[in-house]
């Protein structure tokens, strides 16, 4: 019968931190719903000011990209 209690108590025990981790996964989806719309809030407000994010975005991929091409110093001795 000790087999059997532990094993009812570890099956409790995943069961309820199943539970848990399900209503935290839940609300973790709901703050990330509340930042996407904060987000896009911001992105909307600078399209209105005229700020073209894409642009920018696309000239930062530019830059990153060329900067990771560069040799290091050691290989250009």
């Amino acid at each position: 019968m000790s087999k059997e209690t532990n094993k009812d108590e570890q099956v409790g025990f995943h069961k309820g931190a199943l539970a848990t981790l399900v209503k935290e996964r839940e609300e973790m989806q709901k703050v990330l719903a509340i930042v996407e719309q904060l987000m896009q809030m911001h992105i909307k407000a600078l399209k209105d000011l005229g700020i073209d994010l894409e642009a920018q975005a696309k000239e930062a991929v530019k830059f990153s990209d060329a900067k990771k091409k560069k040799k290091p110093i050691d290989e250009m001795i």
